[in-house]
């Protein structure tokens, strides 16, 4: 490991290019599951001839342009730009004239190993848990005394790629009372963190306990644990210790507007553990990347991993087949979104722009990136036109690959 406060350097290789010049031999040395195969195999063909692809050809100067297909999968740095752009678009059409609040909840790190083999329950748990806490205090008649509203984002790493299990709430500054009418909070003020962090704490582990108790949690080996404590002998004596000390709740100030709200759902919402910007280097021996240590005053620093647990660390943040990271809750829950958001505005009297047009993918591109994907790079005068499809090799020697 390398630590640095000045990194300065030059992002030269890609996530990709670790996973191709380390698969072979990390595959053959340890145990995957499907998923974490699949998220191999995505990665290192993503934006390759191997999934095809099409050749354009510009209309002024003739210049060949080869522009091969991306993978869309949610792990792959590469794939989630479009994405975004689309889902903010919708999240535009939903936004309320009101202050949103910005609250992460985070899970306490013995908790960690106990999280890496049960996914999908305790991810699912956190989610329950975080919205039970906000729909508590919102219901409470000395607060709001109504239906809170809630976007939750899971992410389950650090800066330096060690699980770090937290929940990021985007929450709209009021409750829907009665279904009809809007009550706001203050515009600077949600819910005292210390009430949100115990209400919090007591609902995670209260449903812990049940998982327990019901044979619903695969308990690791004694050796695998690195926490001082054997859950499978100790499993009380663990919650004790956790109901003891305080869990960490982080509520930040009120986004300025809703340009800043899009602005960090762009950033956020569809983030993998590592970016291809922040790898700086990889050979055979080492992986190279940027990290910031929020614990040494936000300094940018670098970490030198053996490519063997740099790709480990990467892939234990791979989530579960059809497990949604991104969720909605309360009043702006999927089913009845629509009908709530039109009735708080009505009570604001606010009407919102007329909504405009579906935009196609090089508007979305253009206001992402600045650039027009569709102007040839050389002449800057030209656009691109196909003039030849690349079929998907995957697909073609695997029909049953999806």
């Amino acid at each position: 490991m390398c630590d640095q406060e000045n990194a300065q350097e030059q992002s030269s290789v890609e996530l990709g290019d670790v996973f191709r010049m380390h698969r072979e031999s990390y595959c053959k040395n340890n145990t995957l599951s499907p998923e974490q195969h699949k998220v191999i195999n995505a990665i290192c063909n993503c934006r390759t001839s191997i999934l095809g692809g099409h050749i354009e050809q510009c209309d002024n100067c003739d210049n060949i342009h080869v522009s091969y297909n991306s993978c869309r999968n949610r792990h792959c740095p590469k794939c989630q730009s479009l994405k975004t752009a689309k889902w903010l678009e919708n999240r535009q059409k939903e936004l309320l004239p009101v202050p949103y609040f910005h609250v992460v909840f985070t899970l306490p790190h013995e908790l960690n190993n106990l999280v890496l083999y049960n996914k999908r329950e305790l991810y699912s748990l956190l989610m329950q848990s975080v919205w039970e806490t906000i729909k508590t205090l919102g219901k409470d008649p000395k607060r709001l005394n109504g239906l809170m509203g809630m976007l939750a984002i899971l992410h389950a790493w650090g800066q330096n790629l060690f699980p770090h299990n937290h929940i990021h709430c985007i929450i709209p500054g009021g409750a829907l009372v009665n279904g009809e009418k809007w009550r706001s909070s203050k515009s600077n003020y949600l819910f005292p963190v210390k009430v949100m962090s115990k209400i919090f704490r007591g609902i995670f582990i209260s449903g812990l306990r049940i998982l327990y108790d019901g044979n619903k949690l695969k308990i690791p080996n004694d050796s695998n644990l690195k926490t001082s404590l054997s859950i499978r002998k100790n499993f009380e004596a663990l919650l004790s210790s956790l109901m003891k000390k305080p869990w960490v709740v982080y509520s930040k100030k009120p986004f300025a507007g809703p340009e800043k709200l899009l602005d960090y759902l762009g950033r956020y919402v569809n983030k993998i553990a590592i970016s291809n910007t922040r790898i700086l280097s990889c050979n055979k021996r080492s992986v190279r990347f940027k990290w910031r240590d929020y614990s040494d005053d936000n300094k940018v620093k670098i970490m030198e991993l053996k490519p063997e647990e740099f790709m480990r660390r990467f892939l234990s943040h791979v989530v579960p087949k059809g497990f949604m990271r991104v969720r909605f809750f309360g009043f702006l829950a999927n089913a009845c979104k629509r009908k709530n958001v039109t009735t708080i505005r009505k009570s604001l009297s606010y009407e919102p722009i007329e909504e405009k047009q579906k935009k196609d993918i090089r508007s979305l591109m253009l206001e992402l990136t600045g650039d027009d994907i569709t102007i040839c790079p050389k002449c800057k005068k030209g656009h691109f036109y196909k003039i030849q499809i690349m079929p998907n090799r995957l697909t073609k020697l695997n029909p049953d690959t999806s």
